[in-house]
C-alpha cells in the first residue's frame, strides 16, 4: 500500500483500527456475534484454529502465523467503520478535500530554473471531482503511479496554474512522495 492509498484510508476513518492481533481477533468475533465458525470462514482456517487463538486456557493457546496475521489485518480493515467510511467518502466526493503532501514537485523545466522539480510542502484544496476520480481509480485497482498522475493533474491546475490563470501547457512533475494526507470537511 503506497502513501496515497494510506492517506485515503486514514482520511476515511474516525477512530484508529485495533492494534495487535488479539484486539483484532476480538473485533472480528464481536463483528460476527462471537461465532468462531464465521470468523474461521472469513479467514480461511478451521474453527478449531480460531478457538486455539482466542482461548483463555494456559498452554492451549496458539498464536497465528505471519500469513494468518496478515489475513486477520485485512479482514479487520475491510470491516472497520463501513457506514462512517461511506459517509466520509460521499462527503469528499461532493465537497472536495484538502490535500497535504511533501513530495518532489515542479514543472518539467531545464535544470537550475525556479521551476526545476524540488521537494515542496503543499497544502491545497481540491474539488470533489478529484476525490471521485481517486476513489474510482482505487476501486478499479489502480496502482500508486496512476493515483499520482490524478493528483499531479489536479495540483497542476489548482496550485501551479492557479485555477487555469497562468502557466498554460506546462507539465507537472510529481514524484518521491514522502507523505500524503487528506483532510475531509
Amino acid at each position: 500500500m503506497g502513501q496515497i492509498e494510506q492517506g485515503l484510508e486514514r482520511a476515511l476513518r474516525t477512530r484508529p483500527v485495533p492494534l495487535g492481533t488479539e484486539a483484532r481477533l476480538r473485533f472480528l468475533l464481536a463483528a460476527h456475534r462471537g461465532s468462531t465458525l464465521r470468523v474461521a470462514a472469513v479467514l480461511g482456517v478451521s474453527q478449531r484454529t480460531v478457538q486455539r487463538w482466542v482461548t483463555k486456557k494456559p498452554g492451549a493457546r496458539r498464536p497465528p502465523g505471519p500469513l494468518q496475521v496478515q489475513a486477520i489485518e485485512e479482514a479487520v480493515l475491510a470491516r472497520w467503520q463501513p457506514r462512517i467510511r461511506a459517509r466520509r467518502r460521499a462527503r469528499a466526493e461532493t465537497e472536495g478535500f484538502v490535500f497535504h503532501t511533501r513530495a518532489r514537485f515542479g514543472f518539467a523545466a531545464p535544470a537550475g530554473s525556479s521551476d526545476d522539480p524540488r521537494v515542496r510542502w503543499i497544502t491545497q484544496d481540491l474539488p470533489g471531482e478529484v476525490a471521485r476520480e481517486l476513489f474510482a481509480a482505487r476501486d478499479a485497482g489502480a496502482c500508486e503511479q496512476q493515483q499520482t498522475v490524478i493528483l499531479a493533474r489536479a495540483l497542476g491546475h489548482a496550485y501551479f496554474r492557479d485555477g487555469g490563470g497562468r502557466a498554460h501547457g506546462l507539465n507537472i512533475a510529481f514524484s518521491d512522495v514522502e507523505f500524503a494526507d487528506f483532510s475531509l470537511g
